[in-house]
C-alpha cells in the first residue's frame, strides 16, 4: 500500500471515529434509549367534545347559527338568533386534536423584539424515554415554518395553521374555507384512550410530568401580554386541545351553499411542518346533508330561515366520508 493510500484510509478512519465519540458521550451521560420522542397527531371526530369515546355519529357539539353580524370580533361567537336582518348563516363544530405519540409536542416561540410582529417557531423533541426536553427555542432541535401572533380578539399569543376546516363536495373539491387560523395549545383534557398509551403522560416528578403540568395549566398563552418575546405551547402525550363550537371563527359560513350532500373534513397539521411519527390520522370528516327550506336548491335572497343540517355519518381518520 502507498503512503498516499495510508494516509488516505487514517484519514477516513478519523473521520468515522469524529462521529462516533459524540454519540458515545451522549449515551454514557444517559440511561435511557437515545432518540427523538415524536408526537403522533391524531384528528379527533368533528362535533364532539374533547375526549368522546362513544358513537361519534351521535356527537352533537355542532349546530347551525344565524346571526346579524358578518363579522367575529369578540372571543366568543356573536349570539345566534332567529329573525331581523340576517347577514351569516354558519355550520359552527367543536373540533379536537389530540397527540397519541411517544413524546410531546412542543413549540417554542421567540422574537428578538417588539417591534417583530410574529415570533418564529421551533419544535422540540424529547430524547429517549424519560430523558431530557430542551427548555428554551434555543435549544429545541428543528425549525419549523409556521409562526406565532398576538391575536387582538383572543388577546394571547397563536400558532398560525395548526389545524384546517372545509366543506367539500363529494368529489373533493373545496367550496368553504375557515376563517380559523391561530391556536393557543395546551393540555386541555385526557384522550378517551389515554391509559392505553406506552408514554401516556402524568403529572408526576418525571420529565414528560412536569412538562404535562406546565401544559395542563397553558390556558390562555401568555394572556394579554403582546410585548411577550417568548412563548411555550405544546400537547402531552395522552392529551388533547379543543375549541368548542360557541368560540369565534369555530364556523364555517354557509350563507351562499347550495342544497345538496357535502363533507366537513377537519384536518391538524396539514402541511406537515410538524414532525410526527404517523401523517395518516390527520383528517377527520363527517357527511352532511343542507336543505334550504321549501325545498329550494338555492338560498333565498333575504334569509329568514336556517336551512336543516343533517349528520349523515361520522368517518374518524378520514378526509373522505360517504353518507352511507
Amino acid at each position: 500500500m502507498t503512503s498516499l493510500n495510508i494516509r488516505a484510509v487514517a484519514g477516513i478512519l478519523a473521520a468515522i471515529a469524529a462521529l462516533i465519540t459524540p454519540i458515545t458521550l451522549v449515551a454514557a451521560n444517559h440511561s435511557h434509549t437515545e432518540g427523538p420522542m415524536l408526537p403522533d397527531l391524531r384528528q379527533a371526530p368533528v362535533g364532539c367534545p374533547g375526549g368522546y369515546a362513544g358513537d361519534p355519529s351521535q356527537c352533537a357539539d355542532w349546530d347551525v347559527c344565524m346571526t346579524r353580524d358578518d363579522q367575529d370580533r369578540s372571543p366568543n361567537s356573536p349570539d345566534c338568533v332567529d329573525s331581523g336582518q340576517i347577514k351569516t348563516v354558519r355550520l359552527r363544530f367543536t373540533t379536537s386534536e389530540e397527540n397519541i405519540g411517544d413524546g410531546p409536542l412542543l413549540l417554542y416561540g421567540h422574537r428578538d423584539s417588539t417591534n417583530q410582529v410574529t415570533m418564529s417557531v421551533r419544535q422540540a423533541f424529547q430524547v429517549g424515554n424519560h430523558g431530557p426536553i430542551p427548555d428554551s427555542y434555543a435549544t429545541a432541535q428543528r425549525g419549523v415554518d409556521e409562526a406565532m401572533y398576538y391575536d387582538l380578539v383572543h388577546e394571547h399569543w397563536h400558532l398560525l395553521n395548526f389545524a384546517h376546516m372545509e366543506l367539500k363536495k363529494l368529489d373533493g373539491s373545496t367550496i368553504v374555507s375557515d376563517r380559523k387560523n391561530g391556536f393557543c395549545l395546551g393540555d386541555r383534557y385526557a384522550t378517551a384512550d389515554a391509559n392505553s398509551l406506552p408514554h401516556d403522560a402524568r403529572q408526576d416528578r418525571s420529565t414528560e410530568g412536569k412538562l404535562a403540568t406546565y401544559l395542563g395549566s397553558n390556558t390562555y398563552c401568555e394572556f394579554r401580554d403582546s410585548s411577550a418575546t417568548d412563548v411555550k405551547e405544546g400537547i402531552s402525550v395522552g392529551r388533547g386541545d379543543n375549541y368548542s363550537y360557541n368560540i369565534a371563527l369555530q364556523w364555517l359560513d354557509i350563507t351562499h351553499v347550495p342544497s345538496g350532500t357535502y363533507t366537513v373534513v377537519n384536518t391538524v397539521n396539514s402541511t406537515h411542518s410538524l414532525l410526527e411519527s404517523n401523517y395518516s390520522n390527520n383528517s377527520s370528516a363527517i357527511a352532511i346533508s343542507l336543505q334550504w327550506p321549501g325545498g329550494a336548491h338555492d338560498p333565498p335572497a333575504v334569509i329568514t330561515e336556517p336551512p336543516v343540517v343533517k349528520l349523515l355519518n361520522s368517518c374518524p381518520g378520514r378526509e373522505q366520508c360517504s353518507a352511507d
